[in-house]
């Protein structure tokens, strides 16, 4: 069975849903250089993420009110975010990183978002 990739453009780049069943979903998030998603978590979504190219910032919270540790995620990193983890992800350069996750798509808490959305 055949699948149709389904683009979905961003303010910060793209993500291409390469897989999406009621156990998982596959994703290509695309960022472009000095684009960052959302300071963000899930209550219920667990995901794992790839750097299939490029460079980025990956910054993770233990609370609200804490400071984000911060770390370069390269080419070839991996990272699980399990729900609620307050991540977030800023592109040094163009970078592509692959997502498996649960199938909660719209199960996403935004606390901060540079380009206003909620």
């Amino acid at each position: 069975m055949s699948v149709l990739p389904r683009r979905v453009d961003k303010p910060w780049g793209h993500e291409l849903i390469w897989a999406h069943t009621d156990r998982y979903v596959g994703k290509i998030l695309h960022v472009t250089a000095g684009q960052l998603l959302s300071i963000q978590y899930h209550h219920v979504k667990d995901e794992t993420m790839y750097v299939l190219s490029g460079e980025l910032i990956l910054r993770t919270w233990t609370s609200e009110d804490a400071a984000p540790v911060a770390r370069a995620f390269r080419a070839g990193d991996s990272v699980h975010i399990p729900a609620p983890t307050i991540h977030q992800i800023e592109a040094v350069v163009d970078s592509d990183v692959l997502e498996a996750s649960t199938p909660e798509l719209d199960d996403l808490v935004r606390i901060k978002d540079r380009y206003g959305r909620k």
